[in-house]
């Protein structure tokens, strides 16, 4: 049997911390890690189990910036980090935007490159044979990802290897929870270790993840009393349940206790449900939300950009308003970033919530106030709860509504009639949803109206999005996402049996879809992706109209404004089925008499073939 090397011991060490899955794209400095994986194959030969999944298991990636992608993908809907193999410095840059994405979402995600040999003349095992190991030699390889890494170390021996990869998991999964960098010259992980060392028992109880933390007495009291004295107090958030689907619950008891509206700004979860009455709205920004400006007291909680004060969406001057956060209330990793509040807070949401409700509750008894249960209470109620059904009323007639020609269909149309062909079916609970629709955002959540967290014990369809800027998003998790359910199901917990990913057409392609589907059809990761083409990036020209609403390029078509792709425009469904040697049900729709047909087939192929199916749904151009 071939002796271990450092390459053996990290391999293990990501097992042991709860690794499952390395996504991976190979090159150069990896010899001792393929090694080391059939090494891994032939002794469970040997010892007559069989030659099953290697720990971690490896999803092989051809494209690094899908892999990282779909490492988030299962690291959100698990819990448990992930790990992404790729090549060097080359490898490295080509993570791309979905390096900014695991930051910003706070993902945990152990990234590994190895790096050129620093040996030329066979000195050491793994010394440089290759040219290219001289021209991928740089002076500062992990300064290319460092700002958006929480941790970045060098592994520099065997003798410590387990080591770096537990302080990394570890740092990975603490709040602020996010993405870290591990590297290593090729002769570092060649350097062989005694079977000793693999044979050492688990380390990682003594590597504990640091526990949340809570408000501080004086600071509960402060913003609970502002709550029970408010006239009109509001809370916003964007990623509440990222962290902890049961989040939900306190929240709701909360609003509930005081007939608080409920409202998501740029959310990157299900926060709040779609159904329930303190349900105010959600905004990307672009829209005049009036409830701010009317609120007297603001809670806002586990949000990067709770309002965007350019457009008027800002609270009065008089409002008092309070900022909570689990890991970083001064967002100390964005540039510039300010919130007029009486007072900033670190604490996890789900603990500062279940204390707000508990001292609301005891300020009401203790000072006989008489607030919870008032007239008052239940006129504010009524109040919020006319407002959230006249939102409903205008999203229903937005679904039924359809456009004169030449336009077919609008996304309203679309998402209403894939929300009700899931309904219909009867799996709009067991639906997960991915939402990258960008210059469609809100009309995703809004017209497939999801009501729960990914993973909420409860149930119903829940829905993600990037909370970040990096386009080409939600393939890649959509497909990591169907690894992590399926681990989830063999342990007894939910998954989904119906994953979707609504996307643009600049996403699609920013995600890399021939390599995508080629991941989705080798590892059978069946998931509905639907494609709401506009001809182009709609979102670049909504840019140019905020700043230049009645400008020169305000009536410009897309495509002479360089944001449109026609006239020539691909027919991007059968990109997918290509990638996948026919794997993937493609069909682009354009007439309206079609869409409800296109849907509910795409649906059953999913859920009853458990095949990918993509549908490119032809929208109003660009104009």
């Amino acid at each position: 049997m071939p002796g271990y090397s450092a390459a053996s011991v990290f391999l293990q060490t990501l097992s042991r911390g709860g690794v499952k899955y390395a996504f991976a794209n190979w090159g150069s400095d990896h010899p001792a890690f393929l090694e080391d994986l059939e090494r891994q194959r032939l002794e469970k030969r040997e010892n007559e189990d069989g030659e099953g999944e290697t720990e971690p298991s490896i999803v092989i990636c051809p494209n690094e910036m899908v892999g990282l992608s779909c490492a988030q993908g299962y690291a959100s809907v698990t819990g448990k980090p992930a790990a992404v193999i790729v090549h060097v410095d080359v490898g490295t840059q080509a993570l791309a935007g979905a390096v900014h994405n695991v930051d910003r979402a706070r993902v945990p995600v152990l990234i590994y490159a190895g790096a050129s040999a620093h040996t030329a003349a066979g000195e050491l095992k793994g010394s440089r044979n290759e040219f290219v190991m001289w021209t991928q030699d740089i002076p500062d390889q992990p300064a290319i990802v460092r700002q958006y890494m929480r941790y970045t170390g060098q592994i520099s021996s065997a003798k410590n290897v387990d080591k770096m990869v537990m302080r990394a998991l570890q740092i990975a999964q603490s709040e602020p929870r996010g993405p870290v960098y591990l590297w290593a010259r090729r002769e570092v992980t060649e350097e062989e270790v005694d079977e000793s060392v693999m044979k050492r028992p688990s380390e990682f109880t003594k590597w504990p993840i640091v526990a949340p933390s809570a408000l501080s007495p004086d600071v509960v009291t402060t913003i609970s009393s502002a709550l029970l004295t408010a006239k009109f107090p509001l809370i916003i958030t964007s990623h509440l349940s990222r962290n902890s689907p049961t989040a939900i619950d306190p929240l709701l008891e909360l609003s509930t206790l005081l007939s608080i509206p409920l409202f998501a700004h740029c959310p990157s979860s299900t926060n709040i449900p779609y159904s329930h009455p303190h349900f105010a709205g959600l905004s990307f920004g672009y829209d005049p939300f009036v409830l701010l400006s009317r609120a007297d007291v603001v809670l806002v909680i586990d949000s990067d950009v709770p309002f965007v004060e350019v457009k008027g969406n800002k609270p009065s001057e008089n409002a008092r308003v309070f900022v909570v956060d689990g890991a970083d209330a001064l967002r100390t990793t964005i540039g510039y970033w300010h919130v007029d509040a009486e007072l900033l807070a670190r604490a996890d949401g789900t603990v500062a919530l279940q204390q707000l409700v508990t001292e609301v509750k005891r300020l009401d008894a203790q000072g006989r106030l008489g607030v919870l249960g008032s007239d008052t209470i239940k006129t504010r109620a009524a109040d919020i709860q006319a407002w959230h059904k006249e939102l409903i009323g205008k999203l229903d007639t937005a679904e039924s509504t359809f456009p004169a020609a030449p336009a077919a269909f609008t996304s309203a149309n679309v998402l209403g009639t894939l929300r009700k062909t899931l309904i219909a079916q009867d799996i709009h609970k067991d639906t997960l949803v991915f939402n990258e629709g960008i210059s469609n955002y809100v009309e995703v959540f809004n017209h497939l109206r999801p009501d729960a967290p990914v993973g909420y014990p409860q149930g119903g369809m829940a829905m993600m999005a990037p909370g970040a800027g990096a386009l080409g998003w939600g393939l890649g998790n959509a497909i990591g996402a169907c690894l992590g359910e399926r681990e989830l199901r063999k342990q007894g917990g939910r998954g989904y049996k119906c994953v979707v990913a609504v996307v643009g057409d600049g996403c699609y392609l920013f995600g890399v879809p021939g390599s995508a589907y080629w991941i989705a059809r080798r590892y059978e990761t069946p998931f509905l992706t639907i494609i709401l083409n506009n001809g182009g990036w709609k979102s670049p020209k909504v840019a140019m109209l905020g700043v230049y609403p009645n400008g020169l390029g305000s009536t410009v078509h897309g495509d002479r404004l360089t944001v449109g792709f026609g006239p020539s425009v691909p027919d991007y469904s059968q990109i997918a089925v290509a990638a996948s040697s026919g794997w993937v049900y493609g069909r682009k729709v354009e007439k309206r008499e079609e869409l409800g047909e296109a849907i509910r087939e795409a649906v059953r192929v999913v859920v009853e073939e458990r095949r990918s199916a993509v549908l490119d749904c032809v929208l109003e151009g660009i104009v």
